[in-house]
């Protein structure tokens, strides 16, 4: 199937490694033309230059903290400089610390705040003047199944993401009028480096080892196992592709069935 991204242009946050430099790996390999994200300077250069290499599209690195509430402006403004302009946004963030309700003062909660919702919106309310002048604008926010299935020590994710869901669904109602597509999607338990931190976090919790936690972990999942970023990316570049140009306001999971919901 062609997605029909062909020389779309594209910023995907917090995208130099994870599920995000999966997401903008996989939109490069779709041929389009694509901004990562990093706080760190070499982290920013080296996921461009990987996508580069790999692709031969031409990706460009951008250092900004999208926790940061000064952040969003400039990241959108140097993209469309860069790409002359902005069809896709991917919003992300990596996600706040486990541990349980108590342990957690005002100052964490602020900026996980920051980090976990804010930052969607901050980068949507800048990307928005550019949306409007594309023929094909798609929005993505990258959340947790945790906002329909809380996790244990988990508490900052759980309840932060969900307003993520919230701002996603409401701007599909208010701007799909005109033809701004909204979606959001919540990974499951995927193979990536915050995973592993989680998992370890656990060990040292239940005294045993991560091998031990990862085991009782994926046995709650129905196709028993872990995701592969890949699998996520897959799900993310077609709902943001013009291939799915009638999907809108949706929130889906790519979970391997962890949800136990029916809805």
């Amino acid at each position: 199937m062609d997605l029909g991204l062909k020389d779309k242009r594209a910023f995907v946050a917090a995208s130099s490694r994870g599920l995000g430099f999966a997401a903008a790996l996989t939109l490069a390999r779709e041929g389009c033309k694509v901004v990562v994200n990093s706080r760190e300077t070499e982290n920013a250069r080296a996921a461009a230059e990987r996508i580069t290499n790999e692709t031969g599209l031409l990706s460009f690195g951008m250092v900004g903290d999208v926790g940061d509430f000064s952040a969003a402006e400039n990241l959108i403004q140097s993209t469309v400089d860069v790409l002359g302009g902005l069809d896709i946004l991917i919003t992300n963030a990596g996600g706040p610390p486990s541990g349980s309700f108590e342990i957690f003062d005002d100052e964490t909660w602020q900026k996980a705040v920051d980090t976990s919702f804010l930052s969607h919106f901050r980068l949507i309310r800048a990307a928005l003047p550019h949306l409007r002048k594309s023929d094909s604008p798609s929005v993505l926010t990258m959340t947790s199944y945790t906002v329909k299935q809380p996790v244990p020590y988990l508490v900052l994710s759980n309840s932060i993401r969900a307003a993520t869901v919230g701002l996603t669904k409401s701007l599909a109602l208010e701007l799909g009028k005109e033809n701004i597509r909204f979606n959001s999607i919540m990974p499951g338990w995927t193979e990536t480096e915050r995973v592993v931190n989680l998992m370890a976090d656990r060990a040292k919790t239940n005294n045993s080892t991560i091998e031990e936690e990862r085991s009782k972990q994926t046995a709650e999942i129905p196709l028993g196992r872990l995701g592969n970023p890949q699998e996520f990316a897959n799900a993310a570049v077609f709902l943001v592709s013009p291939a799915a140009s009638y999907i809108h306001g949706v929130t889906l999971a790519v979970d391997g069935g962890i949800i136990k919901g029916t809805f």
